[in-house]
């Protein structure tokens, strides 16, 4: 039997192959090779066409099977990983009305502050663990303020991996743990929310049925299935949004497991059992893929928006045909501190961590006599770290206190540099795991259609590569320093 997962990321959609009785990796392909479009009609602005997805989907799944590698009519369950917080909108058809309006756009900031004082701030918080903000349910809202004629055709709201899942079953689901990073879900009620769903003015139509994150959320159709070169009937069996597929991908699914990621943002997610929030509404908490409302599993996600986006600029800049592997071998030629140069790299919309303040991305203390390339790099991947740590000392005012952290081998944790600035300036180990979010999706898919009991029992096979531990570099003096530049802009 076999498990495909598909990860519906922001610069391209990724596709694994697993072995469910191994856990074997069989293949795996990335589609496109370059980054994907993201639409910029205005500064803070970000869109992508969901139909774009679901071309790439088909493109990386028949280059997969083109492979060889496995028999296609062996897959036996999909599951589905993605970029959270994008609104897709579709008709009475089921084609998009428009494009996504993704998780780094900033336009509903405002918006979502109004809904935050116009519920109630202790309301909302004790009520959807978060402020409405700028997630799902106030860019829905910016759309019926200043697009009725789109809004008015919407049939159902989706998030991209519904969205995809829909396109291969012609069935709309979602789950709790969905609603809930789009600030739709009431902790308390276990239901919609009737503060968010009235204030806004949205039907309760719109929304799709409510299913469980490891369920059948629908069969690949006839039509799907040639497109694909897959059989018809396959289960779509897991969507989950990228940050919690993240976790799971890791194991982390118990109260005090912790994950971290750095792709194009930076994450940090641990999970509790108590229905935590932030007071400040600087960290978010959302249903996890193992929430029940008996059983309350729950995320709470640090967000960094300019983390993996701000390496990408610099070596767009000042990397020239250099490759990652390059630039981090570079980088390590410069010493820890990196000469003084700090850098902020918070250049990719409003930051939630900061209060939803767009600060941008600065570079400081630049001497053109004594920095280079490879200061700069280095700088660019410490002022990243640096950020984690700020973002980590709120998750700690909150009570979480990980011991350890996990994190998959890949994106800005292949660099050395990174990862023991990371682990030397939070003071955390952390273990490394070979994983992505299409493998983890794959075991989702296999969760979901029962050929798991649980996730512990999809990863028996699973071992670190192995653990990063705290060597004595001192980095706190220049943190410090860090802290104080990004204290002066906010200020």
């Amino acid at each position: 039997m076999l498990l495909l997962g598909i990860d519906v990321g922001t610069s391209s959609i990724k596709i694994s192959i697993v072995d469910a009785a191994s856990g074997a990796l069989k293949a795996t392909c990335t589609y496109p090779e370059k980054e994907s479009e993201i639409i910029v009609h205005q500064p803070g602005w970000a869109e992508q066409s969901p139909d774009m997805w679901w071309a790439h989907v088909q493109q990386a799944i028949s280059q997969c099977n083109a492979k060889k590698a496995y028999d296609p009519q062996d897959i036996t369950a999909i599951g589905i990983a993605y970029q959270m917080h994008g609104l897709v909108m579709v008709n009475k058809d089921q084609n998009s009305l428009r494009n996504s309006i993704i998780w780094c756009d900033s336009r509903a900031v405002s918006i979502g502050d109004q809904a935050f004082e116009a519920i109630g701030r202790e309301r909302a918080l004790a009520h959807l663990l978060n402020s409405p903000g700028n997630f799902t349910a106030s860019k829905l809202a910016w759309v019926k303020a200043n697009e009725p004629e789109t809004y008015s055709k919407a049939d159902k709201i989706m998030l991209p991996g519904d969205y995809i899942a829909l396109k291969l079953t012609g069935e709309a689901s979602t789950s709790a743990s969905a609603l809930s990073e789009g600030v739709f879900w009431d902790f308390q009620s276990k239901d919609l929310s009737e503060d968010v769903m009235g204030y806004y003015g949205f039907d309760r139509s719109l929304i799709p049925g409510i299913r469980p994150v490891f369920s059948i959320h629908g069969h690949v159709t006839q039509q799907s299935a040639a497109l694909l070169g897959l059989k018809a009937g396959i289960p779509v069996s897991y969507k989950a949004g990228d940050q919690p597929n993240n976790a799971l991908s890791l194991n982390v699914t118990e109260p005090g497991e912790v994950a971290a990621t750095a792709g194009t943002s930076g994450v940090i997610y641990g999970v509790t059992d108590h229905l935590l929030c932030d007071q400040a509404s600087r960290v978010n908490t959302f249903a996890h893929v193992n929430y029940t409302a008996e059983d309350p599993r729950l995320g709470v996600l640090l967000c960094i928006n300019g983390t993996g986006s701000m390496y990408r600029w610099a070596k767009s800049q000042f990397g020239g045909n250099m490759e990652y592997d390059t630039i981090n071998q570079l980088s390590a030629t410069s010493p820890a501190g990196s000469k003084g140069l700090r850098v902020l790299p918070f250049g990719n919309g409003a930051e939630r961590m900061l209060n939803n303040k767009i600060a941008g991305a600065h570079f400081h203390n630049i001497d053109l006599n004594l920095h280079h390339t490879a200061d700069l790099f280095r700088a660019v991947q410490e002022g990243i770290a640096f950020s984690f740590r700020y973002g980590l000392d709120i998750l700690r005012e909150n009570g979480m206190q990980p011991g350890i952290i996990r994190a998959g081998r890949s994106n800005l944790f292949l660099s050395e540099v990174f990862t023991r600035s990371f682990v030397n300036i939070t003071g955390v180990p952390v273990e490394l795991h070979n994983n992505d979010g299409s493998y983890g999706a794959a075991i989702g898919a296999g969760i979901g259609a029962g050929i798991y009991k649980h996730a512990g029992e999809a990863f028996t096979n699973k071992k670190p590569l192995g653990i990063i531990e705290p060597d004595g570099t001192d980095l706190e003096t220049a943190y410090q320093e860090w802290k104080q530049l990004l204290e002066k802009i906010l200020n």
